[in-house]
């Protein structure tokens, strides 16, 4: 379990958020049978790219899958770069995390050394990350939040040259690029008999509470209830960059590969309290104006585990369950 996302070992007493399901319209969504996709996983390897909230799905989903394996019989590994991987040997199953929260390159490759106020994108190079899941055969992808700044600096050439040209390009427009090369190299490297993909949509961020009607300057700290009104949507979600995607990945269907877009935006869009706020590990001391102000340092991006993400993992179980069936 990471500190970023235990908010009951953090202090959080308040622990409705644990207990919701999701329940889609004229659907019964089965609920998560850990033994049944671990056999689905059988001599298989399923790695998740992507951003912290990627890796926090990765997380939840080790989390269910732990119960039902004996102490013994499961490991634990970090290659000490991007590439984390949890093994159950009985299986021999492997669940991965690989940290490309772009996945294109970029100067926020670093999985520890990542806060970095001014990103740069190489917006036609993966191929240093692809490399690290070629021959996985579940892929399961995102990449949004790292791409939303107003503009972003796109380098064509080498972090390593002095050479390269550099331009601020519209963040729409970048993230296009980004999703251009990505479906391009699982268009030439993927095997389409044995790979299966996704990507998970966006994962919504809950930091004006003017839009759930509290005052104006409020977040989603102290927020204890979901929000009830159907169809809500907040400014956290880009619904044209939602598009990119769609797009993207329609254009891969009619090339011959498919990819299949897991679409957990709006049940995470009611899901207001269930984010960190304030009960996480913080990897900074806090200043005193910060602790004097919870607001100014609640997390409303991440999700407590467990929580939502275990719902994103009971799609993505359901997917996996009926991959190659009709239904």
């Amino acid at each position: 379990m990471s500190d970023q996302l235990a908010c009951a070992k953090f202090g959080r007493v308040d622990l409705d958020y644990q207990h919701w399901r999701w329940q889609p319209h004229q659907c019964d969504l089965p609920r998560f049978n850990a033994t049944a996709l671990l056999e689905k996983l059988r001599n298989k390897r399923l790695v998740f790219v992507g951003d912290s909230l990627n890796r926090g799905q990765w997380v939840s989903l080790v989390c269910l899958l732990d119960k039902a394996i004996p102490p013994h019989l499961k490991h634990m590994h970090n290659n000490g770069t991007s590439l984390i991987t949890f093994t159950a040997k009985e299986y021999n199953a492997r669940i991965e995390f690989y940290w490309a929260p772009l996945l294109v390159e970029s100067n926020s490759d670093d999985p520890v050394s990542h806060r970095l106020p001014d990103r740069i994108v190489r917006a036609q190079a993966i191929e240093k990350h692809g490399r690290h899941w070629t021959n996985a055969d579940i892929l399961v992808f995102n990449t949004y939040l790292w791409s939303r700044r107003p503009k972003m600096n796109v380098l064509w050439g080498s972090f390593n040259s002095s050479d390269g040209i550099y331009k601020n390009v519209e963040m729409l427009r970048s993230y296009e690029m980004a999703l251009k090369t990505w479906s391009d190299w699982l268009e030439i490297h993927v095997n389409r008999s044995k790979t299966q993909l996704y990507f998970m949509s966006m994962s919504p961020t809950h930091e004006r509470a003017e839009e759930w009607g509290k005052s104006s300057g409020q977040n989603c700290h102290t927020e204890t209830e979901i929000i009830s009104e159907e169809g809500y949507m907040g400014k956290g979600t880009d619904p044209k960059m939602m598009r990119i995607v769609e797009t993207t990945i329609e254009q891969l269907q009619n090339r011959g590969l498919n990819v299949q877009m897991i679409n957990i935006t709006q049940l995470s869009e009611y899901r207001k309290e269930g984010h960190p706020s304030i009960y996480r590990k913080q990897w900074e001391p806090l200043t005193q104006e910060q602790v004097s102000n919870p607001l100014s340092y609640a997390d409303c991006i991440h999700w407590c585990l467990p929580g939502v993400p275990d719902v994103w993992n009971e799609l993505l179980y359901a997917y996996i369950s009926n991959y190659g069936t009709n239904s």
